[in-house]
């Protein structure tokens, strides 16, 4: 059987792991569909916001990846417009997918270099288009995307959406443009029983991993927690990305009442997520939007229920008894859930636990997601 090859360009790639999301779904993209697609992915040899190259990799070369795909590690001073050049023109790569809107080098350069030949080329826009997204440096973002439709940058690309929201984002943005419908595919993994660890009342243990920045909205699950009545141990996890707003989130802590004991666990491998998990009871992330958010669906898969904000695929959590999804401007509704989580017994928990796992379950064998991605680069 023939397999088409697929060059792939993403700013950050496994090892790496900070920065979140379009990793893990680009990984686990390659992981399900390596048996049919050659893989050769082009990506910087260092981590999100990390100046020390990954030890384990060969740079400015191709590494021959356990899954059957090759990566490219590229190191900072080959950064440029040539080498992209030439390994474009190398690859002879059937179909080229870019997992990003604003990148430099591994999103515009390449399509620059392509031109006229955009046909083969599909852009992964993972969340950037959507409102909560825009709404960062939004003067910055619109002056792009005004220039991009302007020489039309984007002109003949597929873009892949994971959703029919982000289907309507994108065609806020990009009217009349080809969309692909392909829902991001969870990690391949031997999925665990219900969460271990046991529940007492009055208490509970909060877990949140995500990179410290506005649009993750810690500061807002930090002031929530401040109106909540029943003991609380809140840790998270994550990259510090924006500096003026960790100054303020250290602020809230130091303010939270005694009941609330919030700490900072520095920066958590993804590959260590699943014992990491076993240590708590909910995962607490009410961020301001999430393309997908593979810690959410991740965390329910071994059996931890969610409070999330309503931003997100997840929905509907409540009626299913594996957590809340929660409008951001209902705050109290927030304090309540955590109260509700508190004051569980042990018998009520394994409840929410189980169902989690369950739900998880379902979601990841769906046979259907998969053929989605198939036919994506079919």
């Amino acid at each position: 059987m023939h397999k088409k090859k697929i060059l792939v360009f993403i700013d950050w790639y496994l090892p790496g792991f900070k920065a979140g999301g379009p990793i893990r779904s680009c990984a686990n993209l390659v992981m399900h569909l390596s048996s049919e697609f050659y893989f050769f992915i082009v990506t910087r040899n260092s981590d999100y916001m990390d100046a020390v190259p990954y030890s384990s990799v060969n740079k400015n070369a191709w590494n021959k990846m356990p899954d059957g795909s090759s990566v490219f590690y590229i190191s900072k001073d080959n950064l440029r417009l040539s080498i992209i050049k030439k390994i474009i023109k190398n690859s002879n790569a059937e179909c080229i997918y870019l997992n990003n809107v604003y990148s430099f080098y591994f999103t515009l350069i390449p399509l620059w270099l392509i031109h006229r030949k955009k046909d083969k080329v599909i852009v992964s826009v993972r969340g950037m288009l959507a409102p909560g997204a825009l709404a960062i440096k939004p003067i910055k973002k619109k002056l792009f995307l005004f220039l991009s439709k302007a020489i039309g940058l984007f002109n003949n690309v597929i873009f892949q959406a994971s959703s029919t929201n982000e289907k309507e984002q994108i065609e806020t943005i990009f009217p009349k443009s080809r969309i692909i419908i392909a829902p991001n595919l969870p990690r391949k993994i031997l999925l665990p029983d219900t969460n271990k660890i046991t529940k007492s009342q009055g208490s509970v243990r909060l877990l949140n991993v995500a990179r410290i920045a506005p649009e993750k909205n810690l500061l807002f699950a930090l002031e929530v927690l401040k109106s909540v009545k029943e003991k609380i141990v809140f840790d998270f996890f994550g990259p510090i990305y924006d500096t003026g707003y960790w100054k303020k989130c250290k602020s809230a802590i130091a303010n939270l009442p005694s009941n609330i004991t919030a700490s900072y666990k520095g920066v958590a491998d993804g590959e260590q997520i699943f014992k990491l998990i076993e240590n708590y009871h909910f995962l607490f992330l009410p961020s301001r939007g999430e393309n997908f958010g593979h810690i959410i669906l991740e965390a329910m898969s071994a059996g931890l229920p969610v409070i999330i904000s309503d931003k997100t695929p997840w929905k509907n959590l409540e009626e299913k008894k594996v957590g809340w999804d929660i409008a951001l401007n209902n705050f109290a509704k927030f304090s309540q859930a955590i109260d509700k989580c508190a004051s569980m017994a042990d018998d009520e928990y394994q409840i929410y636990s189980k169902s989690s796992f369950d739900f998880a379950s379902a979601y990841m064998n769906d046979e259907e997601k998969i053929k989605s991605s198939r036919r994506l680069f079919s």
